[in-house]
């Protein structure tokens, strides 16, 4: 079971320690996606998210984690899922891809 204080002293020793994420399958997908537009690895976007989740988030925000890590064994996991969603809603949906037209040879 991962605890807090090893999530965020994970996120502080190397992305590479936070790549065993035991993420949901959609959750994911959002993170590889969201860090191929920002062009990085998915477990820098990981440590991101974390660090700016620290740094920036609210106190709203604050609350919504704590309320989510009361019940749960698993609080580690909890907040790094936390702190990820927090940071994909903060970047914003993903660009619909814009389908190819073929051009006219001008």
């Amino acid at each position: 079971m991962l605890t807090l204080g090893e999530l965020l002293a994970a996120s502080r020793r190397s992305a590479a320690a936070l790549d065993l994420a035991a993420l949901p399958e959609p959750l994911g997908r959002k993170l590889a996606a969201a860090a191929e537009r920002e062009q990085v690895a998915p477990g820098d976007f990981l440590r991101m998210a974390v660090a700016d989740f620290a740094d920036y988030a609210g106190a709203e925000d604050w609350t919504h984690l704590m309320s989510r890590l009361r019940d749960r064994q698993d609080a580690g996991w909890a907040c790094l899922q936390t702190m990820l969603e927090w940071r994909l809603a903060q970047a914003g949906p993903a660009p619909a891809e814009e389908p190819e037209t073929e051009r006219e040879p001008s």
